[in-house]
C-alpha cells in the first residue's frame, strides 16, 4: 500500500461514514413513512450534502495523490471529514415521533448544515491551494478553485438563510443540477476539464 492509498483509505472511510449517516436517516424516515410526514425539503437537502461529499472525495483523488504523505495532510483530511460528518448528522432527526413532520427539523437545522458545508469547502480549497502551489500551472488551478468556491458560496449561503421553501429549492436545486451534469460529463469524457467536480482535468496516475 502506497502512502497516498493509506491516506485515501482513511479519508474515504470518514467521508463514507457521512454518506452512511445520510442513508441511515433516509432509510429510517422511509421506514416510518406512515407515522411521519417526510416532505421534500429534507430529502433535497440530503441529496445536496451527499453530492457535495462525493465532490470532495473526487477532489482528494485529483489533488492529493502527487503529495508525499504527512501528518498535516492527515489532519487536514480529518478536519474536512469531521465537518461533513456533523453536517450529515443534522440532516435527519435522530428520533422520530408519530405525527412528526421532517419539515420542522429541516427549518431548525438547515442553516447549520449548509454553513458547515461552506466551512468544509473553505477548508478544502485552502488545502487544495497549498497542494497545488508547486505544480505546473498551479496558479491557474488555484484561481479555478477560488472561482468555484465563490460560485458555491453565492448559491449555498443564500440558501442557508432562505426562509422560503421555493428560494431554497431554486438555489440548491440548481447546484444539484450542476453536480449531476458534471457527473454525466465525467462518465462520457473522464479527461474533460469540466468532468471534475472542481473543474480540473483528471490527473495522471502517480508513478
Amino acid at each position: 500500500m502506497s502512502a497516498f492509498e493509506f491516506f485515501f483509505s482513511f479519508y474515504g472511510l470518514l467521508l463514507g461514514l457521512s454518506v452512511a449517516v445520510i442513508a441511515t436517516g433516509l432509510a429510517t424516515a422511509i421506514q416510518h413513512r406512515k407515522k411521519i410526514r417526510i416532505g421534500w425539503l429534507t430529502p433535497l437537502l440530503a441529496l445536496f450534502v451527499g453530492l457535495d461529499i462525493a465532490s470532495f472525495w473526487d477532489s482528494a483523488w485529483v489533488n492529493f495523490r502527487h503529495l508525499p504523505f504527512s501528518y498535516g495532510m492527515l489532519i487536514a483530511g480529518l478536519a474536512i471529514a469531521l465537518v461533513y460528518f456533523i453536517a450529515a448528522s443534522l440532516v435527519f432527526p435522530h428520533d422520530l415521533d408519530d405525527g412528526q413532520s421532517l419539515d420542522d427539523h429541516f427549518w431548525a437545522n438547515k442553516k447549520v448544515v449548509l454553513l458547515l458545508t461552506i466551512a468544509a469547502n473553505v477548508i478544502g480549497v485552502a488545502v487544495m491551494a497549498i497542494a497545488n502551489i508547486g505544480r505546473d500551472g498551479g496558479v491557474t488551478i488555484i484561481n479555478g478553485y477560488l472561482m468555484n468556491l465563490a460560485f458555491y458560496v453565492l448559491l449555498v449561503a443564500p440558501a442557508a438563510f432562505a426562509r422560503r421553501a421555493r428560494l431554497f429549492a431554486i438555489l440548491i436545486g440548481f447546484h444539484i443540477a450542476v453536480y449531476l451534469v458534471i457527473a454525466g460529463l465525467s462518465a462520457v469524457a473522464p479527461n474533460n476539464m469540466f468532468a471534475n467536480a472542481y473543474g480540473e482535468p483528471a490527473a495522471e496516475a502517480p508513478r
